[in-house]
């Protein structure tokens, strides 16, 4: 039976400008505020790179052993699954000629799988190359924004969410994808199964209360993945914040990750 604070109810239209439309003046902003997504995207910066540096990750390329081949850029696009490919795609279509266009042949041929044939340390260390270039950068944050972060907060606020609830749905798309895939559970099945335990706001439901239900499907579904059986992104970072009532992600913020301990004061 769904847990619902009805009391609530009224208010969800209040709930709701809190999100990136909200009217002019109001003190509640949503993750695409400038500042706002800057902290997004160093809380995924821990858990991706152990790092708050998130700026420094356009760079990174490396094989993480979760099945997915290479982990690249600015929140680990995935060889194995097609977004680091669109990435290169990208960029070429800004770039012709680049030092990553030769290796689109092997993107296409991998997509799907963990092998590394014909990348290896070439592709990695043109993959480094490129990320001097300010167009290679914005190919990675484009495919970030239209693919993960994009979606993600516009379900969130259609649900209700305030800045937190955006940020823990963007963090799930980051990690899962949209759909279920081969011995993975997406975004879209761990949203159902929250909804069917607890109504978001949008529903009238009690944002507290149904982020715990979302964080509980998402982390039955990491335990779902051999490669990410460790439920601390959850659990120690973003089940703190819910708890602490940071719906807004104010800062300071403190959590961990992995076993690491992150920090990000007041007023940044």
């Amino acid at each position: 039976m769904k847990h619902r604070r009805l009391a609530l109810a009224a208010t969800a239209a209040l709930v709701l400008t809190g999100c990136s439309g909200c009217a002019s003046g109001s003190s509640e902003k949503g993750l695409d505020d400038p500042a706002k997504k800057d902290i997004a995207m160093r809380l995924v910066s821990s858990a991706e790179n152990s790092t708050l540096d998130w700026k420094a990750q356009y760079a990174y390329a490396e094989d993480i052993g979760d099945g997915r081949g290479y982990t690249a850029g600015v929140i680990g696009f995935c060889s194995g699954t097609g977004d680091l490919l669109k990435v290169v795609e990208r960029y070429t279509a800004k770039r012709p000629g680049n030092a990553l266009e030769g290796f689109l042949p092997a993107l296409r041929a991998v997509n799907g799988s963990d092998s590394h044939e014909g990348l290896g340390s070439a592709f990695t260390e043109a993959w480094a190359e490129a990320a001097a270039d300010p167009d290679f950068r914005s190919a990675q944050d484009a495919e970030r924004d239209s693919t993960y972060f994009d979606p993600a907060v516009e379900r969130a606020e259609a649900d209700g969410l305030s800045a937190l609830g955006q940020f823990i749905y963007y963090d799930a798309y980051v990690m899962h994808g949209y759909a279920d895939a081969d011995g993975t559970v997406g975004f879209r099945t761990i949203r159902a199964q929250a909804t069917a335990e607890a109504d978001p706001p949008s529903e009238g439901g009690d944002e507290e209360a149904y982020l715990n239900a979302f964080l509980d499907a998402r982390v039955a579904a990491i335990r779902k993945e051999p490669s990410h059986s460790d439920t601390s992104r959850v659990e120690t970072a973003q089940r703190v914040f819910v708890r602490e009532g940071k719906l807004q992600l104010e800062t300071p913020l403190a959590w961990k990750v992995y076993g690491e301990s992150f920090h990000i004061a007041g007023g940044s």
